[in-house]
């Protein structure tokens, strides 16, 4: 699971809810989402199919339908400023995709029909992709335009809303390693970190856990290991980092040690799953049976 393109032209819907779930912290297949909804590949899927699915995980997808543009941006941008996600069918109902944050006049997108996924529009731009055009069947030739959003609005308080801004989509964007694994990240951090809350007050981030026990950590994966790029895993450790910053994970200060412990085994079986490690302490003796009589 990750942030990465769709892999056919039909499963754009299931890919697009997948990305609102995870902006919401719900960590979810693509894959899952198709057999739920019921997605086709003649079809693709419709917002009754991805309501459906919504529900099965906690959510509800709704439909705001505007016809004028300032409206429609307006509505836009009311749910976003919430933290809400938000499906828009665009390029005349045919392809499915997800707002996450409207910052300085643009708007980020998470498309799976963009190689990098993580797209930056303008206004002009992401209306020229959303407007749907409808003739009318009364008035011959009468054509009016159709705004419709559909924010994905979850049944619970969310504990950890991914906070997107500019530069961190931008920086996602150049980062593919990271966005492809993006849930894999996640899922670790939720394993380990709490979420910010007003109600712990002794807790630190988790860049500020970095300055402190990142070197330590490093210098004892290489000696241990022996021929590890130290730059490569202090990747890991910035990935790490920009994730937890993206939802606001910390720890806890009675969680410190235990934190240690977890982020550098991480670090340890990605450093042996990337560069290999010899026999420690030799082979396993094994004890021959005796055979029975």
């Amino acid at each position: 699971m990750g942030i990465y393109p769709q892999p056919n032209l039909w499963q754009c819907g299931p890919f697009a809810l997948k990305h609102a779930l995870v902006a919401l912290g719900i960590l979810k297949d693509e894959r899952d989402i198709s057999r739920v909804a019921g997605t086709h590949w003649w079809h693709g899927t419709d917002e009754i199919q991805l309501g459906r699915a919504a529900r099965k995980y906690g959510c509800d997808l709704l439909l705001v339908r505007r016809y004028d543009a300032d409206r429609a941006k307006r509505a836009l941008a009311a749910y976003l400023k919430r933290g809400v996600p938000v499906l828009l069918c665009v390029e005349e109902w045919s392809h499915w995709l997800t707002v996450v944050k409207y910052d300085s006049s643009r708007f980020i997108l998470l498309d799976s029909r963009v190689p990098t996924v993580v797209d930056i529009a303008t206004w002009p731009q992401l209306k020229r992709r959303w407007v749907f055009h409808e003739e009318d069947e009364l008035e011959d030739g009468d054509v009016r335009t159709l705004y419709d959003l559909h924010p994905v609005v979850p049944r619970f308080r969310p504990t950890s809303k991914a906070q997107f801004s500019l530069a961190r989509a931008r920086a996602l964007r150049k980062n593919r390693r990271l966005a492809e694994r993006w849930d894999d990240y996640l899922g670790d951090l939720l394993a380990i970190c709490r979420p910010r809350t007003s109600r712990i007050s002794k807790a630190i981030s988790l860049g500020e856990f970095i300055r402190r026990h990142g070197a330590m950590m490093l210098e004892s994966i290489d000696y241990w290991h022996g021929s590890v790029e130290v730059r490569s895993v202090r990747q890991i450790l910035n990935n790490l980092h920009f994730v937890a910053d993206t939802y606001g994970l910390i720890i806890h200060e009675d969680d410190e040690k235990r934190a240690i412990a977890s982020i550098t085994a991480l670090l340890t079986l990605w450093t042996a799953a990337e560069f290999g490690v010899r026999q420690v302490y030799g082979p396993r003796e094994v004890k021959k049976r005796r055979k029975r009589r």
